[in-house]
């Protein structure tokens, strides 16, 4: 594969903080970006995993799916981000156990998983960012499931708005009531009532197909 003096410069300016020169150079000649719009799906339940993915810009969300199909946000993924349930079935060659979609327009980097065992030995930044990855993505998850565990809806609603209005940094959000109770593992009814209750309350202002979000209640 030849090298590609574009890529390597965009690499740089960007994961510079994260990766030594030799590793950027190795990403650019086994790895290969494309860019996504918003609401893509990258990655299915059940899907065999081949590449891994970093995010050079915009966002991703990961969501997990019970038995009877519904679904779960766990976490999003940002410039720089992977992530670790990939990691894993990268390592053990097993199928994806999660879904993944663009959030916004999005540029994903994609890594060759052959390439990664011989990255833990040969870079010690990539070895880092591998370990930090997946602490960062396990707490990630262990908030998912406290706040599923011990939060109210309407709590968790506020914590999935702020969330959503800090990655596409938008206050202005083009969601449906319906997809959002399906981030949340809820009914749409549910979630529109408990919608129209933070708008009385002055936190969010509906409209159609948008939820702008005003301020957050403490």
């Amino acid at each position: 594969m030849s090298f590609d003096l574009a890529c390597y410069n965009k690499l740089h300016e960007r994961f510079q903080f994260l990766f030594e020169t030799d590793l950027i150079r190795e990403i650019c000649k086994y790895g290969h970006a494309k860019i996504f719009e918003a609401d893509h799906e990258l990655m299915d339940i059940g899907q065999v995993i081949t590449h891994m993915p970093i995010v050079i810009e915009g966002s991703i969300k990961i969501l997990s799916e019970d038995k009877e199909g519904r679904e779960l946000l766990l976490y999003y993924l940002e410039l720089g981000d992977t992530c670790a349930v990939t990691l894993k079935c990268c390592s053990t060659k097993s199928k994806s156990k999660i879904r993944a979609i663009t959030e916004a327009k999005s540029e994903i980097l994609f890594i060759p998983v052959e390439k990664m065992e011989d990255w833990m030995v040969k870079f010690r930044t990539w070895r880092n960012f591998i370990l930090e990855s997946y602490d960062i993505r396990l707490n990630d998850m262990l908030n998912a499931i406290d706040s599923l565990a011990f939060d109210n809806l309407e709590q968790r609603l506020q914590k999935y708005l702020r969330e959503k209005v800090m990655v596409t940094k938008e206050k202005k959000l083009n969601i449906t009531h319906f997809q959002i109770a399906s981030d949340l593992n809820s009914s749409r009814v549910v979630v529109s009532r408990l919608l129209k209750k933070l708008e009385l309350d002055g936190v969010v202002r509906l409209t159609r197909k948008h939820v702008e979000v005003t301020e957050f209640s403490k």
